[in-house]
């Protein structure tokens, strides 16, 4: 596991969009596996102005995320299919049929959870792209979650609901449910980009990197795979010696 320290989220951003368009200009064909939340948006930002600036190109990328809520319709604006557009597929080449998210639009979720996990099976994501919640869930895969689990329906804890409560009107708005990548689909990419900012990701990450692996804290199965990157900046860093 590589671990840069970096000194702010502007930093951390631009080093972390630095290593995708590195991979993009070797190879324009990767498929990426993206991920929301506040963590990446810089991060895509400085792709955006990359690919403004004729640096990079999308045309030929296919990207799969890592979750998606239920209950919420695809055009709802704290749907995960909006944010990616807002943040990123809406103002680069990508082409609307590389780009794959799961659906969680329908009664039966399990079929949808089934026919996204056959997708999976039949990508080879090339990198990663991760954030950290506080208590070390990575896409919707909660504490206690097997390190074996495939694409699947999680109940959201109370904490990540709280946690994610900025981004609506009231705690009710939050979905209970959400669809995510299993720990075992996000361990078969080639390589695996995770960043974290902020005081309130000190304590995953001094977890993260103390080389414990339990299911407790899901993240750290980070540790068994054979090619990490960790970007952290000072204040998330701040419980390292």
């Amino acid at each position: 596991m590589e671990v840069i320290k970096v000194k702010d989220y502007q930093e951390l951003s631009k080093v972390a969009a630095d290593i995708i368009a590195d991979l993009l200009k070797k190879n324009p064909k990767a498929t990426l596996g993206l991920a929301t939340g506040s963590s990446p948006v810089g991060l895509y930002q400085n792709l955006i102005k990359m690919y403004e600036n004729k640096e990079i190109s999308f045309k030929d990328v296919k990207t799969y995320n890592l979750d998606e809520y239920c209950e919420l319709p695809r055009s709802h604006p704290e749907s995960y299919y909006s944010f990616m557009h807002r943040n990123l597929f809406s103002h680069v080449d990508i082409k609307e049929e590389n780009v794959h998210i799961p659906c969680s639009e329908g009664s039966d979720l399990q079929k949808l959870c089934d026919d996204y996990n056959n997708q999976l099976h039949n990508a080879s994501i090339d990198l990663q792209l991760l954030g950290i919640g506080a208590n070390g869930h990575i896409g919707f895969n909660e504490p206690g979650t097997s390190f074996e689990q495939e694409t699947f329906v999680v109940k959201l804890t109370d904490k990540t609901r709280k946690d994610n409560q900025r981004f609506f009107n009231s705690l009710d708005e939050v979905p209970t449910h959400a669809m995510t990548m299993g720990i075992k689909n996000i361990m078969q990419a080639k390589k695996i980009l995770l960043v974290a900012s902020g005081k309130n990701k000190q304590d995953a990450v001094k977890k993260l990197l103390s080389g414990e692996i339990t299911e407790s804290f899901p993240a750290s199965i980070l540790n068994k795979h054979k090619d990490v990157v960790v970007i952290i900046d000072e204040e998330a860093a701040g419980l390292l010696k």
